[in-house]
């Protein structure tokens, strides 16, 4: 187990390594140069502004004295936000969106699993057939239309919740609806599947024959087996919230990094982008690192290698 973790923060080191390397040359790639935007900029201030933020030194210079910076948690200066550095940014906006998408992730969790086990229970019925349908929408229909859709029924015409911001308790029940659709849909067919594979097993009739009831072999024999491929699907949900929530925010007006995040992209602000890009991806990497981990202790069956 323990040369097991080793190995993967190893490789997840070098994966990290391997996406701020290609982040940083794809940004120097990109046509064009970060003070474009700039009205009425001289050839002499342009000059000023890549000399003050290291831009006119040579591109392997410039790599391996960001990579070192990074390694600090430094990403820089801000391009278009004078005065403020990549990680100020992140660490003001980042706790609103994360706390957009935990709650979601939350609520996928909370309502995939039961009704997906509910589903496999009552299957061939009436009840097994409406939710497929309604997981079957949740996983076709973008979370765009649904913003669109809560904000005209519930904002608009029956003017019970607000629109904008994070300002009060009910105003994270819309994003959080929104953003939290399709993986609770996708939780809910996974789950149902796994859970039917499950209720075939051999081990399961012998429980039946036994004489356990059908409620005790559900959730005790059959619900720990049935949710590992839940869990192992929670860090790309993790990864879909947290970069799915850049539309949700910017249709609800939430200050979170989303917002941040097309900013930069809007007025090439270079060093935002690969800070955020990097750090998003940190993330991600580390939450599957923890999904592999949590893998081994749900199910010790597992040989690692």
């Amino acid at each position: 187990m323990g040369k097991y973790i080793v190995k993967r923060i190893v490789l997840a080191a070098v994966t990290i390594w391997a996406v701020a390397t290609i982040t940083f040359f794809l940004m120097n790639l990109v046509p064009g140069g970060p003070f474009l935007s700039e009205k009425a900029i001289s050839p002499a201030a342009t000059a000023a502004l890549e000399a003050k933020y290291g831009l006119d030194k040579p591109l392997s210079e410039r790599y391996f004295t960001y990579i070192s910076d990074a390694l600090h948690g430094d990403f820089g200066d801000s391009l278009k936000q004078r005065g403020r550095t990549v990680m100020s940014i992140i660490t003001t906006r980042f706790p609103v969106s994360a706390g957009l998408g935990g709650r979601a992730i939350l609520l996928s969790l909370c309502l995939g699993i039961p009704l997906g086990v509910f589903a496999a229970y009552k299957r061939g019925t009436v009840i097994d057939s409406i939710l497929s349908i309604i997981a079957t929408c949740g996983m076709a229909v973008p979370n765009f239309v649904i913003c669109t859709l809560l904000l005209y029924f519930l904002g608009v015409k029956l003017q019970i919740l607000p629109t904008l911001g994070l300002t009060t308790w009910n105003s994270y029940i819309m994003p959080v609806a929104a953003l939290s659709a399709y993986p609770t849909s996708y939780i809910m067919r996974l789950m149902r599947s796994s859970m039917l594979d499950v209720l075939g097993q051999d081990y399961m009739r012998t429980a039946k024959a036994k004489g356990l009831s059908q409620k005790v072999s559900l959730f005790k024999h059959a619900l720990r087996n049935a949710i590992l491929p839940v869990v192992t699907y929670v860090g790309p949900m993790a990864a879909y919230t947290l970069t799915g929530s850049f539309v949700v925010e910017k249709i609800f007006t939430i200050p979170g990094l989303g917002g941040e995040f097309i900013k930069a992209i809007n007025g090439r602000d270079y060093t935002m982008i690969m800070g955020t890009t990097i750090f998003l991806a940190t993330i991600m990497i580390i939450l599957n690192v923890v999904v592999d981990i949590v893998y081994k202790i749900v199910d010790p069956r597992i040989k690692l290698k």
